[in-house]
């Protein structure tokens, strides 16, 4: 009988970017990461209290074209050819009220902050990768690109949905070359910005933030493990899926979300 080897999560040599690496998610996986053992550029709008002066950080708002240079730079910069990126940017600002609450405008930032960064930022990057025959990429979508909550967040859904469409095209094409490209799809998570949603709730509906909550978890149909999902869990999760252990793994999306999502 034949044993299979399975290489060990081991990510040193790795040279990483991580978007929204500010708080929550981001974080998590920057942490993560640097912990298997890769050398990790992280990047959010404000740098955590934690960003030391080493270089590991850029502050930079990736919804305008300035700021995706300056990522862009900083990575040619310190990192050169990287191997791994992980875009976790993303969220919503949009009010309650259902779709006709959206304006022009707030449909205008919900692609800024949760599509547009991961394509342009895959526009200046990828080229390098795939010429060097390597890498992995994970786009962190959301269930709600199939479970939207029309009350507050129709148009992060429709961007998070966008967002893994462009995932699995990309994956298709890099493919061939040796590039991995996979979508994480977290459900409700115990973030800051989940904190604040149910507090956009709670104020539109004048009702208080643990109802407020009990309503997300309701519209999404329950969480059947009976607790949200920590923000390192999804940092393991990305952190297999930019190792060698996931090799074979490109064009797929990992649902995790504790059980939400009701359909196979």
């Amino acid at each position: 009988m034949t044993s299979t080897y399975l290489p060990v999560l081991d990510l040193r040599g790795r040279l990483a970017l991580v978007t929204g690496a500010g708080r929550g998610i981001g974080a998590a996986i920057a942490a993560r990461l640097r912990a298997g053992g890769a050398t990790v550029l992280a990047t959010a709008r404000t740098a955590p209290p934690a960003a030391g002066p080493d270089g590991g950080f850029v502050t930079a708002d990736l919804t305008t074209s300035d700021g995706v240079d300056t990522v862009v730079s900083a990575v040619r910069e310190r990192l050169g050819t990287p191997d791994v990126l992980v875009h976790t940017l993303g969220g919503s600002r949009s009010p309650a009220g259902g779709f006709a609450a959206l304006t022009e405008e707030h449909w205008q930032d919900e692609l800024a902050l949760n599509l547009l960064p991961a394509v342009r930022l895959d526009r200046a990057l990828l080229p390098a990768m795939r010429e060097a025959g390597r890498g992995a990429v994970v786009h962190v979508s959301s269930i709600q690109r199939r479970l939207p909550l029309p009350d507050a967040t129709l148009g992060y859904a429709a961007a998070k949905a966008a967002l893994t469409t462009y995932s699995k095209g990309l994956a298709r094409e890099l493919a061939p070359r040796g590039v991995r490209v996979n979508v994480v799809s977290p459900g409700a998570v115990e973030t800051e910005a989940a904190t604040a949603l149910a507090d956009r709730i709670a104020r539109s509906e004048g009702v208080g933030h643990d109802e407020a909550w009990d309503r997300i978890l309701s519209s999404l149909g329950g969480i059947p493990l009976g607790r949200p999902t920590r923000p390192e869990e999804v940092a393991e999760l990305v952190a297999f899926l930019v190792s060698d252990r996931a090799a074979a793994i490109t064009g797929a999306e990992h649902t995790i979300d504790g059980g939400t999502v009701p359909t196979v």
